[in-house]
């Protein structure tokens, strides 16, 4: 059984090549029948938030990526936490400086530094120059019990590693440019490549799926496994995510966290399906495809190693092609929280739950975001503050007519539904002698605020009977005003 893990460090949001990666690993695993495990790598404990765990596992939840194990649903191999897990890391790194795969390092945290330095100035590799290395074991326990502060470093063997890599093939490391890596800090700490392995042989994960920006380390958790008697699990590192500029997608591309799209209102589904397509295809044409398709086709040998193109405007157009395609009570759902986060309806407000329910397919075709739908729908759930570029539609004799004659036909009105709203306007306009499209302008601007807005007898049937007659008033005062 295959058993994969996505393992984020909460230093940080959820960014969107950390979803990329979560999502291979949750495809694979679900494609396969395996399982997927969640995993908090919370090591660098300076840096990592409780807020951050929480906004990851909310952003996986929005998703759709659920796990087998990890946070919230436990497992065989609890925690699922790395700080919790500190006694496994001892362990492992004391039988390493036992079986004399690892050593004490004593060279102080400055003077390594200077070291780096002095070598960068003369040309020379900054790799740790393994002085320590050589120090009798006698001897280093010595200067343990005498209180020395010491690292813990492996002892990297001579040769050459070799990473079987699923989408790159044979990937050659000469062991002699990997320096004598630190298993454990001064202070006792793990360190990431060791947590890593100990925890992936633990939890007996069998795939490792990750980003290409792990590959260098690799080399170095490979020799790790073989030193602790194991076999690695297969390794396969995904396509660099780039920005349309061709450099890595960064904090230069602005904010590409998933609680961003989140907010701005993309579908879970058509993030899902973005995602999917960087660096993966179905069959090199076919753009939309559902979770349940992506479920049954996806494989590694059919993900590149070409660098994946991170494009906003293919985003937005698949999010759009995503709402087209939701039903009304759906569209409606969707957009009730965009509606309340914007403070236009009230979480607990069913009349205007309603209303939202009837307005939502008017705007279906209109909006690429769901939170394009607040500006144009905000006429309807509260009051209208006419624009100032749309004012002078409400000025002048002929549209002072079009409103007065407006207020009294929606009075006169017997059922106030939208079709018989517009055979009475337009029936307005031709005893006017006005064309239809300009005798409309001034009562849509009066109706909501705007010269732009959904269908607008649809919406006054929504509005109802009551709020027009107040909006085209409202608008007759205004064109007083001048």
């Amino acid at each position: 059984m295959l058993r994969l893990r996505f393992a984020p460090s909460p230093t940080g949001y959820l960014h969107v090549g950390g979803a990329r990666t979560a999502l291979f690993n949750w495809l694979l695993a679900r494609r396969s029948g395996g399982v997927f495990i969640l995993r908090i790598e919370d090591t660098d404990i300076s840096r990592s938030t409780e807020e951050a765990i929480e906004a990851i596992i909310e952003d996986m939840r929005w998703l759709g990526l659920d796990w087998d194990e990890g946070p919230e649903v436990g497992g065989d191999h609890w925690p699922y936490r790395q700080t919790g897990r500190a006694a496994l890391y001892l362990e492992a790194a004391h039988g390493l400086l036992e079986e004399g795969r690892a050593y004490r390092c004593f060279c102080l945290p400055e003077e390594l530094a200077e070291r780096r330095e002095r070598a960068a100035a003369e040309g020379r590799s900054p790799m740790y120059d393994r002085r320590c290395r050589d120090i009798p074991a006698e001897e280093a326990a010595g200067m343990e019990k005498e209180g020395r502060p010491f690292a813990l470093r492996f002892l990297v063997p001579e040769g050459e590693t070799v990473v079987e890599d699923l989408i790159r093939g044979d990937v050659a490391f000469s062991n002699a440019e990997i320096e004598d890596f630190v298993l454990l800090r001064n202070d006792g700490s793990p360190t990431y490549n060791l947590a890593v392995v100990v925890d992936d042989l633990e939890m007996r994960v069998s795939h490792v799926v990750r980003g290409d920006d792990h590959l260098p380390n690799t080399p170095k958790q490979v020799l790790l496994y073989r030193a602790l008697g194991a076999g690695e699990p297969a390794f396969a590192h995904l396509p660099m995510i780039v920005g349309q500029d061709g450099k890595p997608l960064s904090k230069r591309h602005g904010d590409v966290s998933v609680g961003r799209f989140r907010e701005m209102g993309f579908l879970p589904e058509a993030m899902v399906n973005f995602l999917a397509l960087l660096g993966w295809s179905l069959d090199d044409s076919t753009t939309l495809i559902d979770r349940e398709t992506l479920v049954a086709n996806f494989a590694l040998e059919r993900v590149s190693s070409k660098p994946a193109v991170w494009d906003d405007d293919k985003l937005t157009w698949m999010n759009a092609q995503y709402i087209m395609a939701l039903g009304d009570e759906e569209l409606a759902r969707v957009l009730m929280p965009v509606m309340v986060g914007a403070g236009l309806i009230a979480a607990d407000d069913e009349e205007a739950r309603e209303r939202l329910q009837r307005a939502a397919p008017l705007i279906r075709e209109r909006i690429k975001v769901l939170s394009d739908a607040v500006p144009l729908l905000a006429f309807l759930f509260g009051e209208v503050e006419v624009v100032d570029d749309s004012r002078e539609l409400l000025r002048g004799d002929e549209n002072v007519s079009i409103l007065r004659e407006t207020g009294k036909r929606l009075l006169e009105l017997g059922r106030f539904a939208s079709s018989d709203i517009e055979t009475s306007l337009r029936d307005m306009a031709d005893e006017l002698s006005i064309k239809a499209r300009k005798a409309f302008q001034p009562i849509r601007v009066a109706i909501a605020g705007s010269k732009v807005s959904p269908p607008l007898f649809e919406s006054m049937e929504i509005l109802g009977r009551e709020k027009c007659m107040q909006r085209i008033a409202r608008a007759l005062e205004t064109a007083r005003e001048g």
